[in-house]
Formats: structure tokens, sequence, C-alpha cells
């Protein structure tokens, strides 16, 4: 297998582990100093852990598809679409049990089969909209009016 291959595949199964609830083989594929920034968010290692663990509890049966991976030395940019069920609070928002589809991109600086730093933007208003008129006008009133910081999540 290339380099760039075991690149690309290791950067994946970043986001396996976190689709099939493999927090130990996370911890495992994240350095010690690994850093998240995305959607106004920033977390270190614990702190992105948690929040995964948060939404995997807000959104049941996600099944995430990878449409485009490109690879660049130590970084690999992924488009994908994630498909899940709403049944818990997630960002503020009450459960809806609505069905959801999310799209997004992040970039992923991998170094010898660890991940050092990830970048993500994800599409939050048709998240929110998908989610329904409450949750969208809770977090726009939120985060907008108000500036509520959401609290740092807690790895479990």
């Amino acid at each position: 297998m290339d380099n760039q291959q075991s690149t690309k595949d290791a950067a994946l199964a970043v986001s396996l582990a976190i689709q099939n609830d493999e927090w130990d083989t996370l911890d495992g594929l994240l350095a010690d100093g690994f850093t998240y920034s995305g959607d106004g968010l920033v977390f270190n290692k614990d702190e992105y852990i948690g929040f995964m663990q948060d939404m995997k509890s807000a959104f049941s049966g996600m099944k995430m598809e990878f449409k485009h991976v490109l690879v660049d030395g130590e970084f690999v940019t992924i488009n994908f679409s994630s498909k899940a069920k709403n049944v818990g609070k997630f960002m503020g928002a009450p459960a809806t049990k609505k069905n959801i589809e999310v799209n997004g991109t992040l970039i992923r600086q991998m170094r010898n089969g660890i991940a050092i730093q990830e970048w993500q933007t994800t599409d939050l208003l048709g998240l929110m909209t998908q989610m329904g008129f409450g949750a969208l006008f809770g977090y726009a009133v939120a985060i907008g009016l108000f500036k509520v910081k959401p609290k740092k999540p807690v790895r479990k």
C-alpha cells in the first residue's frame, strides 16, 4: 500500500471510529496534542471525543458516506454526508425524532497514521432546518441574539 493510500485510510478510520462508537480506537487515532476547529468551535482531543459522543447520543443509526476524499501530503479532505435520526438534545435543541441528512467537508492533517489537526465546516443551518423550526429558532436566538457560548464537551 502506498503512503497516499495509507494516509487516506487512516483519516477515514477516524470517521469510521466515530460512526461505530469505537471511542478507544478513536483515542488511538488522535495525537495527544490534537486540535479541532469547525463551525465556530475549538476543541482539544478530549473535548473533540466528548463532542462526538454527545453527537452520537443525539443521533441514532448514523451512517456516513464519503463522497470525495482527496489526499495532498499530510492533508486529507473529506466531503461527507451523514444520515441519522435525531433522538436527543443537540446544541441546545430538543430531540425531534426526525430523520436528518447533513453534509460537510473536513480537512484532517495526518502524520504517521495519527490525526494531529482537523478543520471542518458542516451545514448546520440545513441540519437545524431539518430538525424543525423550534430547533432552528432556538439555536439562532441563543447564538445570534444572546451570544450564548456552549459549554465545552466532556469526554465520557
